[in-house]
């Protein structure tokens, strides 16, 4: 197969490069490991299958007063945005033995705001006008090559992919780990790749939901903060269309969490529910649960003990062997936000403006 530009990963960041190359006429491939497209953005409905009116079990917020340039897609793609549930008290559980302790909430500055319909909502809308032949689903790249007329990857299955520009939309620990490039990565790239965290990659995320919001009623939030765990913080899930849900962060590591299959954790996290919002938060109608560290597409051993936030840094991604074959558009790699929604997208921009000015000097 032969194409201009191929993308490697079908998340955020890789879809908007496919919608740019798209809207500018340039013929692209859009590869992705897994059998479906969204990388961590992950909305389910309560069967845990992917759904239009979901619970998001990575992402959850944006904030589009300080991210304009993910508030402009939002607005150009038609979607809408709702506030984060805020209004009652919040609750702080401090020791074992003691009530937990409520305090009012304080309102976010600047507000956050989550998706109608779930983050899913923006990977459908940016992949609905997208050419079905030009997205692989299923399709892990093993090796990349450098030719020179540009790469030559080799899939797992679906043979091999030929192109000018290949635009790496993965994380780059992640790549590190699982493709083999031709020639070798240097040492200070094969460094900084592995050195730079996988957003989400350590966290896992458990939802409960009810058939109603029952801890509205007592004047609660639905947030809450714990000492004792095994959630350190708790919010409202509750959809645009009113299926209601708590969700909360593990503060159990990844090593720990594996020691317990996901039934024992969801009783523990009941246990802790009911502790916080009463009797009636230990019998939701259904649980979900979404371990991000045993997820092999998303983190690596070095993910596993937790990490730092990536920051931004100016510094080359690549050493000369591939500065003019590859370009890297993962949200780890944004200029201003890496490891957010908001990097996805200007990385995303970004790579698919150098790609275009490439193509247009490339004979």
């Amino acid at each position: 197969m032969r194409t201009d530009v191929v993308i490697i990963g079908g998340g955020l960041s890789g879809l908007v490069v496919a919608r740019a190359l798209y809207e500018a006429g340039i013929e692209f491939t859009l590869v992705e490991a897994r059998n479906r497209l969204g990388g961590r953005i992950v909305s389910a409905g309560g069967d845990g299958a992917l759904s239009t009116d979901g619970f998001d079990l990575g992402p959850s917020w944006i904030w589009p007063d300080m991210q304009p340039e993910l508030g402009a897609l939002i607005r150009d793609l038609g979607l809408s945005l709702f506030a984060q549930f805020s209004d009652g008290d919040m609750l702080f559980e401090h020791a074992t033995g003691q009530t937990p302790q409520r305090y009012p909430t304080m309102a976010s500055a600047p507000p956050s705001f989550r998706v109608t319909g779930g983050m899913g909502a923006i990977i459908a809308a940016l992949a609905r006008p997208l050419p079905a032949k030009c997205i692989l689903l299923d399709t892990p790249i093993t090796h990349i090559a450098s030719t020179n007329e540009g790469v030559d990857l080799v899939t797992d299955g679906r043979g091999s992919i030929s192109a000018r520009q290949a635009v790496l939309a993965a994380p780059p620990r992640l790549a590190q780990a699982l493709i083999h490039f031709s020639p070798a990565l240097d040492e200070a790239t094969v460094r900084r790749w592995r050195q730079t965290p996988t957003w989400m990659a350590p966290h896992a995320k458990f939802f409960a939901l009810y058939e109603r919001p029952f801890w509205r009623d007592a004047g609660l939030s639905g947030h809450a903060r714990s000492a004792m765990g095994p959630m350190t913080e708790i919010h409202d899930a509750t959809t645009a269309s009113g299926q209601a849900a708590l969700f909360g962060f593990l503060g159990l590591s990844a090593s720990q969490r594996r020691q317990f299959d996901s039934e024992a954790i969801a009783q523990t996290c009941l246990l802790q529910l009911a502790r916080l919002f009463g009797p009636e938060a230990a019998s939701p109608r259904v649980t979900l649960f979404k371990d991000w560290a045993a997820d092999p597409l998303t983190a690596t051993e070095l993910d596993q003990s937790g990490s730092e936030h990536p920051y931004p840094a100016s510094a080359p991604w690549l050493g000369e062997d591939w500065q003019d074959r590859l370009v890297l558009a993962a949200s780890e790699t944004s200029l201003t936000e890496p490891g957010y929604l908001a990097g996805a997208v200007e990385a995303g921009q970004r790579s698919a403006n150098t790609v275009i000015r490439r193509l247009d000097r490339t004979p």
